[in-house]
């Protein structure tokens, strides 16, 4: 991630000693991604070498964090491949570095794939699934902070950064995302935990096996739908050297929808509202990456991902209301397993 904190590796090096992580011998920035600072952490203890990941956060507090360091503590539990946050000898897991809130968590295994075939988008979503089920009873509650209240605060400071053709088309998706929102249908959705960023850079691989989820930080409590749109729209467009133009990959989708259903099948509204979901997946990544863009933060690191590939995935999603290959997937045999928020 881009690192906004420099942190000195004495005081690094206290940290991971409070943690019982052995000696620092290592200490390194994280290029990619805006969010928050993170370094890789290198350490030796009782002859063996420890690696971690310290993360600074920059935009959550003190009051937030518990919610995403306690579930992930909660899906490691449960069998899920994530990032287990170290605790200190009473149990404390949210640390305080240069007077900011930050977290220290084991490394996962490979690396990530960013030119997916079928196998990869089946396995991400089977693991999706078996995620969401882990999650049911998960104790905390924390709403999306990325979600629909979120959109209609930060488009209004986005638009003048647009011009007219594009001005157009976010009000007229923000107005068709809040009428959804007010549906009977939308009501009906499964909700629960989720991730709502599991691009393609935040799941490892290692040896074609997935080892991991990991960047929780903007999870919080949405309908599933709207986590598996996500990941469609990012695990299953059709990717170029130059540039997408956004479309659905239709194998790949078919692939990551038939796994994920063998898991936890689809409910009727899931089935009804998917197009939609995946229109909303696609602003809420472009409003993002527009904010990140214009109103950048300084960083000693900084990469702005580009806005027009959401703004091209969100026009595709638009004009292919339905896509054949997204809604051509077996119904549940049986009643689907009740889940709850």
């Amino acid at each position: 991630m881009a690192v906004y904190t420099e942190v000195a590796f004495a005081e690094a090096a206290a940290l991971l000693h409070t943690l019982d992580l052995g000696n620092l011998t290592e200490l390194r920035g994280i290029q990619g991604g805006i969010e928050n600072t993170n370094y890789f952490v290198t350490s030796e203890r009782d002859g063996a070498t420890l690696e971690h990941v310290l993360t600074v956060f920059e935009r959550l507090g003190f009051e937030q964090l518990p919610f995403y360091l306690h579930l992930m503590k909660h899906l490691a539990r449960q069998g899920i491949p994530v990032p287990d946050p170290a605790a200190t000898a009473s149990g404390e897991i949210l640390h305080t570095v240069q007077g900011k809130p930050a977290a220290v968590v084991d490394k996962l295994r490979g690396k990530s794939e960013l030119a997916p075939g079928v196998a990869h988008c089946e396995a991400v979503g089977a693991m999706l699934a078996r995620m969401h089920l882990a999650g049911r009873d998960f104790p905390m509650s924390q709403p999306n902070l990325r979600g629909l209240h979120w959109w209609n605060e930060t488009v209004p400071v986005v638009l003048p950064f647009l011009n007219e053709e594009q001005a157009s088309l976010i009000r007229t998706e923000l107005a068709y995302q809040n009428h959804v929102a007010a549906s009977p249908a939308y009501a009906a959705l499964p909700c629960g935990t989720i991730h709502a960023d599991l691009f393609r850079d935040n799941v490892m691989f290692e040896d074609g096996q997935l080892t991991g989820f990991f960047d929780f930080y903007f999870a919080g409590c949405d309908t599933f739908l709207f986590d598996i749109a996500v990941c469609l729209n990012d695990w299953c467009v059709h990717h170029r050297q130059d540039a997408s133009d956004g479309s659905h990959d239709a194998g790949r989708a078919q692939a990551m929808l038939a796994a994920y259903q063998a898991v936890r099948p689809l409910s009727a509204a899931e089935r009804s509202l998917l197009p939609a979901m995946l229109r909303a997946g696609a602003l809420r990544f472009w409003i993002s990456r527009l904010w990140d863009l214009h109103l950048p933060r300084e960083a000693a690191m900084l990469q702005a991902h580009d806005p027009t590939h959401f703004e091209r995935v969100l026009r595709d999603r638009a004009i292919h209301a339905f896509p054949v290959v997204l809604l051509d997937i077996p119904a549940p045999a049986a009643t689907p397993q009740p889940v709850t928020a």
